[in-house]
């Protein structure tokens, strides 16, 4: 978080976005009771958080396997030159199995968090779809065997 925006944060901001970090689905009235406070503070905390463009939305969390989701992957992408980046980002972001797109530092250019079906769904989508793209030299998969650790980072 830019120092600037963290500067405009008290107390109470950090301690509601800890509860929320802990469970999105907190009610206000229910943050209000544990930072002793009213619910219209925390309704005017939020919205001044989402104006600062702190909060940026609220996730629903899938167990994917069991909408028959059986693999997630990372794609490291290497483009041909770096004036490349911005068309084959544009293109990527059109492949629905693509859920993160991160432009890295290292000896790839872009790293893409990819959930797929199953084995043959990712070897068409990278045959057919990303390594089709203009610009993409090659890709290496990493497949994740499972998840050990999926939260936001803790601010107190």
């Amino acid at each position: 978080m830019n120092s600037q925006i963290f500067n405009n944060l008290d107390k109470l901001d950090l301690d509601i976005l800890d509860i929320l970090i802990k469970d999105c689905k907190t009610p206000y009235l229910e943050i209000a009771r544990i930072c002793h406070v009213s619910g219209g503070t925390i309704h005017v905390r939020m919205k001044k958080m989402e104006d600062m463009g702190i909060l940026l939305g609220y996730n629903l969390s899938l167990d994917l396997t069991k909408l028959g989701f059986d693999i997630c992957c990372f794609v490291a992408i290497y483009t041909d030159s770096t004036s490349y980046i911005p068309d084959v980002i544009n293109d990527l972001q059109n492949i629905k199995e693509i859920t993160e797109l991160h432009i890295t530092t290292g000896d790839f250019e872009i790293l893409t968090k990819v959930i797929c079906k199953n084995i043959e769904h990712l070897q068409d989508m990278l045959i057919n779809k990303i390594n089709k793209i203009k610009g993409i030299n090659r890709t290496n998969t990493f497949i994740s065997l499972i998840q050990k650790i999926n939260r936001n980072v803790a601010l107190n």
